[in-house]
């Protein structure tokens, strides 16, 4: 799908140490979260897609059931030198990546 190839060349532009949510990718290509979550679920094999990068709103890792376990998520994101305590990010505001601003469009 057209769409989902847009956000994933977005989601590889995410740093790593950094991280995303749905709507900041969706508001960058004018669509909506849901079509990000849905591109973001069906990412899981493409190694080249950081999808553990991209989070909710309050950097929750409500995509972690997608990954092969339901730790490979947070293990990725730890391996970042992120914290997660109750599957959010700590400090999700300070390594926020927006890519409206990042991008500068």
């Amino acid at each position: 799908m057209q769409r989902f190839e847009e956000v994933y060349e977005v989601v590889k532009l995410i740093p790593k140490g950094r991280a995303t949510s749905y709507g900041a990718i969706a508001k960058y290509l004018n669509t909506g979260a849901r079509l990000v979550g849905w591109a973001m679920n069906a990412a899981h094999g493409l190694l080249d897609v950081p999808a553990h990068r991209v989070v909710n709103r309050n950097g929750i890792l409500t995509g972690k059931l997608h990954f092969e376990s339901p730790t490979k998520m947070q293990e990725l994101l730890e391996a970042e030198g992120h914290t997660i305590k109750e599957d959010k990010i700590l400090k999700f505001k300070e390594i926020y990546w927006d890519p409206v601003i990042e991008l500068d469009i």
